[in-house]
């Protein structure tokens, strides 16, 4: 029997995505014999026309980059945790034909730190200034009490990342990359650049770091990840926060509640131990 109910992530490259291995999982685990879930190479030009094709069968489509923004023109509705972004990584068709964006990275970050015992801290750290750090600013927003300092490589940034805390009610202090060390002063540090940024900063851990949340997931653990480990700090990784906010894509798409978080946490280790 053909699938009756259809979703996919979108993006550009896409290859690497580990969506469809956590969402196939849920299916399995939830008896959603009748569902599948692909992945197709998207890029911004390509994208109206892409979902103009797109006909009822269709529950849903998770987003990577670079659509999380262009998307929002094409959608008759976001969420305010999308809007407060700019930015959506999960698109839900209604029954009426509507798409509805929303950004579960959001809540993801929190419930992954929430998962490691961080519910409240006083301050926090940032590495980074791209869109995953606008992204951990605004999750910040709902547990920091304090400032958070973020760490960047230009004045242009460094204004970015103050704009974002003024929009999100945080207060945001910026300062120079080659003082990164610095961050790990605070009890939390989130890391949002890419493969091996950070990796010269290992060595800069102190004894009794707080917590680290790296949003890599590949190559895992990062150098930085590693050493945070080595000296008794709690780490979050990059598969924590895809899996949790998959966790949240899946109960959009399919109506089913709680999604199996386990099943698709072992699912994605499985897929990248294989790599």
């Amino acid at each position: 029997m053909s699938p009756t109910r259809h979703a996919a992530v979108l993006g550009s490259p896409i290859a690497h995505s580990l969506s469809p291995v956590l969402h196939r999982a849920a299916y399995a685990e939830l008896g959603l014999s009748d569902w599948s879930y692909d992945r197709f190479e998207v890029d911004e030009a390509a994208l109206p026309g892409f979902l103009e094709k797109l006909g009822p069968q269709w529950a849903g489509l998770s987003l990577t980059m670079p659509l999380k923004r262009a998307v929002i023109p094409l959608l008759d509705g976001i969420s305010a945790t999308a809007a407060s972004v700019e930015a959506v990584n999960t698109v839900v068709f209604t029954a009426d034909g509507r798409r509805l964006g929303d950004n579960t990275d959001i809540p993801g970050m929190l419930a992954a730190l929430r998962e490691r015992g961080v519910e409240r801290v006083e301050r926090a750290s940032i590495l980074g200034a791209g869109a995953t750090a606008s992204s951990a600013l605004a999750a910040l927003s709902r547990i920091c009490t304090g400032e958070v300092t973020a760490y960047v490589r230009s004045d242009a940034r460094a204004d970015e990342m103050r704009g974002w805390g003024e929009r999100l009610g945080i207060t945001v202090r910026t300062a120079a990359w080659e003082d990164a060390a610095a961050a790990f002063e605070a009890p939390l540090t989130v890391a949002t650049t890419p493969a091996g940024t950070t990796d010269a900063l290992a060595a800069a851990v102190p004894d009794r770091p707080g917590t680290l949340f790296d949003v890599l997931y590949e190559p895992w653990p990062t150098a930085l990840a590693g050493a945070w480990a080595d000296r008794g700090g709690a780490v979050v990784g990059g598969l924590d926060l895809l899996v949790h906010q998959a966790v949240l894509q899946v109960e959009q798409m399919t109506g089913r509640s709680p999604a199996p978080l386990a099943a698709m946490r072992k699912a994605g280790e499985a897929a990248l131990a294989a790599r």
